[in-house]
């Protein structure tokens, strides 16, 4: 078999009825449900097939997200032989990365990421924040930093070669886009639902009461594996030295996705991305590669590893 890769979608990805499938045909899926359920207090099972006023609600949808893509993971790896060997995930499917690597044990990532949602989704005020998709068929070759700088926005996902998110204050983001309209016309400007302006400077001030909360937990990491995973803050591969700085800062730094997916790329291993929705497959094409997303059981299916 050759390298294989995975990658994981992050917040945003949530559907109801995610993974249903996989818990009712496989064990493996059924018992990582188990798992975290049993690890958080909270029946996720209910929560992922029947609760979608919960499942949009950053504290719960975080480790929702998470199990769900977990459970797809386990099924490729007792029923499909999957064995990759690099891992990456957008935000917060960068814990599910972790896991997948067994850097960080299920029950505990999934109260991790809860406290995280939980902490993210009360740093700013509802309405406050706002976050926009600035896309452009070559927007590194534009001003667009030195545009948003100067509106006080800042990029949260470097996402491909034509898409960058960007976040802040409402206020911030809107006269960043009406700059970009002007001084960019070809621009695209996409306005994202979501609950608050996640990785911003705005989300600064929760950095030190997670980077406590996460403490708690590090006895537990299982630090060797830690290189095998790639880093949203740094956009390389962590180090077991820097990986829980790295988590931390994560929360208001951007994530360079595109820095992952171009280390994906140059691993030159099959690249697979299990989750509820296709998300990440076609930023990974925006680079030149190739990947297989795994949603549901018939794409399961259809996935021939190489």
């Amino acid at each position: 078999m050759n390298t294989v890769a995975v990658m994981f979608p992050g917040q945003g990805a949530q559907r109801l009825g995610m993974a249903r499938d996989f818990f009712e045909s496989f064990p493996e899926s059924k018992q990582a449900f188990d798992t975290a359920s049993h690890g958080l207090g909270l029946d996720l099972a209910e929560l992922c097939f029947n609760d979608e006023t919960r499942l949009n609600l950053t504290e719960f949808t975080q480790p929702a997200i998470l199990t769900a893509e977990i459970a797809i993971y386990r099924a490729l790896q007792e029923q499909k032989g999957l064995q990759p060997s690099f891992f990456a995930g957008h935000s917060l499917g960068e814990y599910a990365a972790l896991v997948a690597a067994d850097v960080i044990k299920l029950e505990d990532a999934v109260k991790i990421v809860r406290h995280r949602g939980a902490l993210m989704q009360g740093a700013v005020p509802p309405g406050v924040g706002a976050m926009a998709a600035c896309i452009h068929e070559a927007i590194q070759e534009t001003d667009f930093f030195g545009i948003i700088a100067r509106a006080g926005a800042e990029a949260a996902n470097i996402n491909s070669p034509d898409q960058i998110v960007i976040s802040g204050a409402k206020a911030e983001v809107q006269e960043a886009g009406r700059l970009l309209a002007i001084e960019i016309p070809k621009m695209r400007i996409v306005a994202l639902n979501v609950s608050a302006p996640f990785h911003s400077k705005l989300m600064a001030p929760i950095e030190p009461a997670f980077r406590e909360f996460l403490a708690t937990f590090l006895p537990r990491f299982n630090l060797t594996n830690a290189p095998k995973v790639l880093s949203n803050f740094t956009g390389e591969f962590h180090t077991a030295e820097s990986l829980s700085d790295a988590l931390v800062r994560q929360i208001s730094g951007p994530v360079r996705w595109l820095d992952n997916m171009k280390a994906l790329a140059n691993s030159k291993a099959q690249v697979i991305e299990p989750g509820p929705m296709r998300v990440l497959s076609r930023f990974f094409s925006a680079v030149g590669g190739e990947s297989s997303a795994v949603t549901d059981l018939r794409t399961f299916e259809r996935l021939t590893l190489q």
